[in-house]
């Protein structure tokens, strides 16, 4: 057992200013994934079990703004796997509130 967490962030930089067209595309397939998801202004935190489920999200998320038109793709990826764990997407959030009390989510 293993816990992956991908942190992400991937849109197109050559259709304006506005992104979330084709963010909410990415957003929607993920959902679909059936993976624990956070999403954030910033990015979105997806948990998977292994490197290879997390690197397909990637590679899903690429495709889909390949196919509605975009030629330039912008992306920033970071990854926390830790073995013997799972539910890293609650835990940790819930570890800092074990200490502090109630954060803003």
């Amino acid at each position: 057992m293993q816990s992956v967490l991908l942190e992400f962030a991937m849109f197109p930089t050559d259709k304006g200013e506005s992104k979330s067209e084709y963010v909410s595309k990415i957003i929607k397939m993920i959902d679909k994934s059936g993976f624990n998801y956070q999403l954030t202004p910033m990015g979105t935190i997806i948990e998977t079990e292994t490197i290879k489920e997390a690197l397909n999200i990637i590679e899903k998320s690429y495709n889909i703004l390949d196919e509605s038109g975009c030629s330039r793709i912008y992306s920033s990826l970071k990854f926390d796997i830790r073995k013997n764990r799972k539910n890293r997407l609650k835990q940790k959030i819930e570890s800092i509130k074990s200490k502090i009390g109630e954060v803003r989510t």
